[in-house]
């Protein structure tokens, strides 16, 4: 019996971003079958847990997948992954984690996304949310060769879904400010692996040697040409890297 690889989405988004990668992982020879999830508040998943917190988040993905799942999780969704590993490692076999990072704000030993840009992007989003996710999807494109065509088909990957609940997007962006799993990183039972973009403006590469310092069994590779979605931009060469671990 096949078993299953689950794939989770990042702030702002939903399972949409996966759509048009779902086909060309179909045909890997893989012992897995390829599902993507919505978080909660994100698509088509309108529950919110109370609180909405990272904790809370997981739970509510633990239900929806089987014993022994691999997941693939693109930025915040590997916050997620890391929290399920860690507290219910009988359900993953190993985390594929694509442009993500244990801790996502930058501190004086760690690379990430400045403080005042995560407050900023709480502060706006409270005045102007489409605004403010449509900036988010310009910043995921920094460095991109070809960012503006990046930026379009995450776009249409996910306007045929419904809109993100505002209380969602809220606390997303608190734990992407807040949640440090650095520690559980550095301690999980299981395989964790790592695809990320060299261009990557919000996990810059120096996160990805600190990621190997904490966790030495960590296993990466860096697409050179690529930013934060290098399953849309480059998704041949994601395909390739991705090869080595499912």
């Amino acid at each position: 019996m096949q078993k299953e690889c689950v794939l989770l989405h990042g702030w702002g988004m939903n399972q949409g971003v996966w759509h048009q990668l779902l086909p060309k992982l179909a045909t890997l020879k893989s012992d897995y079958v390829f599902k993507a999830l919505d978080l909660p508040g994100f698509g088509q998943n309108d529950f919110l847990p109370e609180p909405y917190t990272l904790e809370n988040v997981a739970k509510s993905i633990v239900k929806e997948i089987t014993d022994q799942t691999c997941i693939i999780a693109w930025s915040l969704g590997g916050l997620v992954a890391l929290y399920i590993a860690k507290h219910w490692p009988e359900k993953v076999s190993k985390i594929v984690m694509v442009a993500s990072s244990p801790y996502f704000t930058q501190q004086d030993n760690w690379p990430g996304i400045k403080v005042e840009v995560l407050d900023n992007f709480v502060v706006q989003l409270q005045r102007n949310t489409q605004k403010t996710i449509e900036r988010f999807l310009a910043i995921q494109a920094l460095g991109s060769e070809h960012a503006k065509e990046d930026i379009k088909a995450l776009k249409l990957s996910i306007n045929d879904h419904p809109d993100p609940n505002p209380i969602a997007l809220q606390a997303g962006l608190n734990i992407l400010l807040n949640d440090d799993l650095r520690n559980e990183f550095s301690t999980l039972s299981v395989p964790v692996y790592g695809i990320f973009g060299r261009l990557d403006s919000l996990v810059p590469k120096e996160a990805i040697k600190c990621m190997h310092d904490l966790n030495p069994r960590f296993e990466s590779q860096i697409l050179n040409k690529a930013s934060h979605a290098p399953f849309i931009s480059h998704s041949d060469e994601f395909i390739t890297a991705l090869k080595r671990y499912v």
